[in-house]
């Protein structure tokens, strides 16, 4: 199968700055308190294949979705990890019951086909669950003075992508933003601006840095019931006399 071409090597090391680690705290956080009440059978992790975002999901099958850096290496926190193009995912139609995609539209080139495949695998009522940057936030700004990962992708917002899902027929549930702290390396920066996640909270909610959504896929149907014209009436009963014995 094809590996997709825009992955950028600097992921796994930009996960382990304290600005990522910062980031990744915080999402599975979130993470774990959502995936736990989602039930199935089957969950598939698309994206930060380092760290194991599906780690409180009680589903007994755990599958990752990995991209081949330039070393050739793949994370392995997950049960069962693919290599695979994530436009084009090798999992039959209707046979998961959980997708999570953690930052994979900003940088995918196709992200409309990438939301397809997520619709296209996931069963009726399914769960998907999507992690993206915030254009509107600190970080979203930082992208026009800096060029390498993660300020080189595409932001999309939450209100886009709900549009998104809605057109493919899936119902938001739920979102959440996080990470009000501006996009500074060092950690005694980090300490200081700490305050920015509860005064973000309170004052400017949908300008975090990070955004999560939680949509369920609905399928519309109904079966029209026909009278069956072939069944014929019941015949009346006819009475039977009893005989006494005296």
């Amino acid at each position: 199968m094809n590996v997709e071409t825009d992955f950028h090597p600097a992921v796994p090391s930009w996960l382990r700055t304290p600005l990522g680690e910062y980031l990744l705290a915080w999402e599975q956080a979130r993470l774990d308190a959502m995936l736990a009440d989602i039930f199935g059978y089957n969950a598939l992790q698309v994206g930060f294949a380092e760290a194991d975002l599906l780690r409180a999901s009680r589903m007994p099958l755990h599958v990752c979705i990995a991209r081949v850096a330039q070393n050739g290496k793949t994370g392995a926190n997950a049960r069962l990890t693919v290599v695979c193009d994530a436009e084009a995912l090798p999992f039959a139609g209707a046979s998961l019951d959980l997708v999570v995609l953690a930052h994979e539209l900003e940088f995918s080139a196709t992200p409309h086909q990438l939301l397809r495949e997520a619709g296209r695998v996931l069963v009726a009522e399914g769960s998907v669950v999507i992690c993206g940057f915030n254009p509107y936030s600190l970080w979203g700004f930082r992208r026009f003075t800096q060029g390498q990962w993660p300020w080189c992708g595409r932001y999309l917002s939450a209100a886009r992508v709900r549009d998104w899902l809605t057109v493919l027929g899936f119902e938001v549930k739920s979102s959440q933003f996080g990470c009000y702290m501006p996009p500074v390396e060092s950690p005694e920066w980090l300490g200081r601006w700490k305050w920015l996640d509860h005064v973000g909270r309170r004052c400017w909610p949908v300008c975090g840095a990070v955004w999560i959504l939680h949509g369920i896929k609905r399928v519309h149907g109904a079966r029209l019931i026909q009278p069956n014209w072939r069944e014929k009436s019941a015949r009346a009963r006819n009475l039977s006399a009893v005989a006494r014995k005296q």
